[in-house]
């Protein structure tokens, strides 16, 4: 064991005393003469070499000397704090690398589904708006499911000249779907070392869990290291992750005041969902949005947004009651999903099938009416534009939370379980995207203005630079 432990030194510290351009506290590729204690699974272990101003105290622990030299914290500042001569503190485990001075080592860790993935892209899109914003070095944790790929396609570009990593940590079975409990206690210790490796190799300041099994074993790969670590919560009940990561972090960003603890500390903030900066709020439809798409802009206009995986029960019902839409002047744009164009409607005049589509600022600002899951981030979206919808929860989860989810815009949306979908809900449909429903989606659209908060991006953000910095406990 002890071999294994001074090998994982070893290693630990041949990656990360790779130099570092512009860092004032990093000389000739080692840490500056003041280090104190190294960051690692092997701190502290028999054998292994301390800090210059460490010793172990009587029950093992790292502590400080009573006149120890200035030590790197973890918050990236330099401390001469010297205890008194009765009182003496554990010092935070410090990285091998200092913080850095010329921009942000970002990871990011989230995937699986588009609601675990999009958050993280609109925040990337808030900082590349930022008027002088620093530069930004990304490492992004991911399932490997085929959902990323697309919802991710051209990040790099996107991006450009900004460096961007993707590093795969596979939990889930090589099928696909939600692992077992036994995969996951198997798999969980060999990916949170993967993931440890990159964030080394990576020097990160910070950690963003968005959510999903991919930001277990990245935050205890964080935890280990003493990277700051920040969780955001979008939905409307706290998934397992979070539940499970929160004693860990520094930060929890929640979209909601109810998915808070009873007795939240400062940890937990409560922030709104962050979307992209290009959804901006609409009084009324986009007609020129609308031409621009290629449809009539004097017809009223339905979006049907099935989620990053397609919604089978919402691609159903639009193709058994299109030809109604049709006869009454609808056009209808359907998202079926990915390698689910066969379950689209027939082909007609005003009917637009695809499988994906990029462009969902444009979908919004241009619909009448949309007919959606309840996905936190579809839903945030549609707040921030302000679009009237009816909201399809998908009914199998167990919390039940895309319902939850679409409660909150209270007025704003209309709520239909996937057994109602029928005709009478297709007449519903067919009045409100008439003249007849203006005033009713009007006072939806009001009622969106009042229930969705501010865009988070920039406030999230903020807070994320403030971890980085030490200015935040």
């Amino acid at each position: 064991m002890l071999a294994v432990a001074r090998a994982l030194y070893a290693r630990d510290l041949e990656i990360a005393q790779a130099p570092i351009q512009g860092c004032a506290r990093w000389e000739r590729n080692r840490p500056a003469p003041g280090c104190a204690a190294r960051r690692s699974f092997t701190h502290g272990a028999p054998g292994i070499p301390l800090g210059p101003c460490q010793r172990p105290d009587a029950r093992g622990g790292i502590r400080s000397q009573r006149n120890p030299c200035p030590a790197f914290h973890s918050n990236g500042r330099i401390s001469d704090y010297s205890p008194g001569p009765r009182r003496s503190r554990h010092l935070p485990r410090p990285p091998f690398w200092p913080v850095s001075t010329q921009g942000l080592r970002l990871a990011l860790a989230g995937g699986g589904t588009g609601g675990h993935l999009v958050p993280g892209l609109a925040l990337l899109d808030h900082w590349a708006q930022q008027k002088g914003s620093t530069p930004l070095d990304l490492l992004w944790f991911q399932s490997g499911r085929a959902v990323e790929q697309r919802v991710l396609e051209g990040l790099e570009a996107r991006l450009a000249p900004t460096p961007v990593e993707r590093v795969q940590l596979s939990l889930e079975p090589p099928g696909g779907g939600a692992p077992s409990t036994a995969r996951v206690l198997l798999h969980l210790l060999p990916q949170a070392l993967l993931a440890r490796r990159a964030l080394i190799a990576h020097k990160s300041d910070v950690l963003l869990g968005l959510g999903g099994l991919t930001s277990v074993p990245a935050a205890l790969a964080a935890r280990s290291l003493g990277i700051p670590i920040a969780l955001l919560e979008i939905n409307a009940t706290p998934g397992r992750a979070t539940r499970l990561l929160a004693p860990l972090t520094k930060r929890v960003f929640h979209a909601t005041e109810g998915t808070c603890p009873p007795k939240s500390s400062e940890r937990h903030k409560i922030t709104g969902a962050p979307v992209a900066p290009a959804f901006r709020r609409q009084r009324t439809e986009d007609l020129a949005a609308r031409k621009a798409l290629g449809f009539d802009p004097t017809r009223p206009l339905l979006v049907v947004l099935g989620g990053s995986q397609g919604a089978q029960s919402l691609n159903r019902f639009i193709t058994q009651h299109d030809h109604e839409f049709a006869a009454q002047g609808i056009s209808v744009f359907q998202v079926v999903g990915p390698k689910r164009s066969s379950e689209g409607a027939p082909p007609r005049p005003g009917l637009q099938v695809v499988e994906y589509s990029r462009d969902v600022p444009a979908l919004l600002a241009a619909a009448t009416l949309v007919l959606c899951r309840g996905g936190a981030s579809t839903l945030a979206e549609v707040g921030a534009v302000g679009t009237p919808a009816v909201v399809v929860p998908y009914p199998h989860h167990a919390d039940r939370h895309q319902e939850r989810n679409a409660a909150l815009l209270g007025e704003g949306c209309l709520i239909v379980q996937e057994q109602d979908l029928n005709q009478d809900r297709c007449a519903q449909l067919g009045e409100l995207l008439s003249g007849k429903g203006e005033e009713q989606r009007s006072a939806m659209r009001r009622a969106l203005g009042q229930a969705s908060p501010p865009n988070a991006g920039e406030s999230i953000l903020r807070e994320i630079q403030g971890l980085c910095a030490g200015s935040l406990a």
